[in-house]
């Protein structure tokens, strides 16, 4: 245990760089779509944000969600250690919860005006490809921390089941905002498993009825059951924009300070409160 303490940093961190490049490289050879902006200025403000992210989390919580799961299964904290049930189903169910957990606050960020603030920095990226996937602002990543920490006391998961699920994690939400083409069979078939690209694609339309879809950044599953669900954009792949419609400025989307400072400027988005109903979801995949 002590050894995973010690080397976990290191190990997410070398996860991390494999998966990236392999997408990177991936979202090259076949792309889905055209992006508008140069990778240069959108690639280098949002990996800043991810080392402001890595290093504010590291000074508040130098173990992070590993050590708040050590620190629970010291003391027996949490519903699973209340229980005689075999380590790999307690593991599994561990896991299957905090995903659960994830879906919950994501549609909170999107439903609570104060957190909206915080998460539209996610959503005002003007292209979707692997480094939207890790661009959040700090004070979100500390409030998914503080809501995580909670989850893992309540569930009491064990260490193992919170690394897998941080990697997990860390895995599927760069691969399901890549730029990455997959046929549409394969898509299909993945999306019964595991969030794709053009699943998520959705939930970043800068129409709102489609960006409080699709909340999901592991499993599929909890939109199916809660209703979240939509099939595709109504105006297709390549026609559909990425984007809020209040911030279209780069220099407030894309640039590292107009990205820290976007929770607390002004603009009355209407993507900040969960509403309406589910829009015809025909049309066909383009």
């Amino acid at each position: 245990m002590d050894t995973l303490i010690r080397y976990e940093a290191e190990l997410r961190l070398g996860f991390f760089l494999g998966v990236f490049i392999v997408l990177a490289i991936a979202e090259t050879i076949v792309p889905r779509r055209a992006l508008l902006m140069s990778k240069g200025k959108r690639w280098l403000a949002n990996l800043s944000i991810l080392f402001i992210n890595g290093v504010s989390v590291r000074l508040i919580a130098p173990a992070a969600a590993i050590g708040i799961a050590l620190f629970a299964e010291q003391r027996g904290i949490g519903l699973l250690y209340s229980v005689e049930w075999p380590l790999p189903l307690k593991i599994l169910l561990a896991v299957f919860a905090l995903d659960l957990t994830i879906y919950l606050q994501h549609v909170m960020f999107h439903a609570v005006p104060l957190l909206w603030r915080l998460h539209r920095v996610h959503h005002a990226d003007l292209d979707f490809d692997v480094t939207t996937g890790i661009r959040f602002h700090p004070i979100e990543i500390l409030l998914s921390l503080a809501i995580k920490a909670a989850a893992i006391f309540v569930i009491g998961a064990p260490m193992a089941a919170v690394l897998i699920f941080e990697l997990m994690l860390n895995l599927t939400s760069m691969f399901n905002h890549s730029n990455i083409r997959i046929p549409v069979v394969a898509d299909s078939i993945l999306r019964l498993f595991v969030v794709t690209p053009d699943m998520h694609r959705v939930h970043h339309s800068i129409d709102g009825d489609e960006s409080n879809r699709n909340f999901g950044f592991s499993l599929p599953w909890w939109d199916h059951l809660f209703g979240t669900y939509r099939s595709q954009p109504r105006m297709g792949h390549q026609g559909m924009t990425i984007g809020i419609p209040a911030f279209r400025d780069p220099r407030q989307c894309v640039a590292l300070n107009g990205m820290l400072s976007l929770p607390f400027r002004g603009g009355h988005d209407r993507d900040a409160a969960i509403s309406g109903e589910l829009a015809d979801d025909g049309g066909k995949v383009t």
